[in-house]
């Protein structure tokens, strides 16, 4: 008897925990990704992105839901659908041939596009993903604005004036490293110059030493040389004395 009732308790045991895990089991969240803030101009295009993330396998289940609040209203009503692999698209209301659906559930993405934009554009586009057993979770939000001219973000005006001063800076010191080249190029060409000029000196200096070592001996010659024509002339003279007196006698 009390192996009975022990093996009866352990079998409601098991049945409660499997009932738990299937049933009481919380689902699975499913995350919604969207832009907080989307602008577009009156005429163009905007592209609404939306992206998702389910740790389950894409199922042939998957829907996506795009709805639109418009700036003001207070109802919100649906634009497009993505059921069973096919799209739907608003054929009656403001968006009717203005949505283009591009997302790709396969790709975890499910963006649309919509075009020629009015300013009754302006509201709140909310996508909302499905992919079952992955039901959880929270839709994600973009506000549209319209305007007639797109405005500048105070970041890309910031980057801008950043961008322009380090291309300041990188232009003074690239000018800076160019003047030094310069001068230092012209400072070796000087002293290329003074050496050589130097070098010009000595030569001229050794040369000119040179010959004055080689005068001396010039000189002794010449002086030899006009000794011996005066002594060859004297010479001369005495003999043709001595003739004379001879003849004389």
């Amino acid at each position: 008897m009390w192996s009975q009732g022990t093996s009866g308790s352990g079998s409601l045991v098991l049945v409660a925990a499997l009932f738990s895990a299937l049933v009481l089991a919380p689902t699975l969240a499913i995350h919604v990704y969207t832009h907080r803030e989307v602008h577009g101009t009156v005429g163009s295009q905007v592209t609404l992105a939306c992206s998702f993330w389910s740790s389950e396998w894409i199922s042939e289940d998957v829907s996506i839901t795009w709805l639109f609040q418009p700036e003001s209203g207070k109802d919100t009503i649906s634009i497009f659908h993505f059921v069973k692999g096919q799209p739907y698209v608003d054929e009656v209301g403001a968006f009717k041939n203005r949505m283009e659906w591009v997302g790709d559930p396969h790709r975890k993405d499910g963006s649309i596009i919509i075009r020629n934009l009015d300013y009754t554009d302006n509201g709140t586009f909310t996508c909302d993903v499905k992919n079952p057993p992955d039901i959880g979770g929270k839709s994600s939000q973009v506000t549209l604005y319209v305007l007639e001219k797109v405005p500048t973000r105070y970041g890309v005006v910031l980057g801008a004036v950043i961008g322009g001063v380090l291309g300041l800076v990188i232009l003074v010191v690239v000018i800076g490293y160019l003047i030094r080249y310069c001068w230092l190029r012209r400072q070796a060409t000087l002293q290329r110059q003074l050496s050589a000029m130097e070098k010009g000196k000595l030569q001229r200096s050794a040369k000119d030493s040179s010959k004055r070592g080689r005068q001396p001996p010039v000189l002794y010659a010449m002086l030899d040389h006009s000794r011996s024509t005066k002594s060859a002339s004297e010479k001369k003279s005495k003999g043709g004395l001595g003739e004379s007196g001879g003849r004389l006698k």
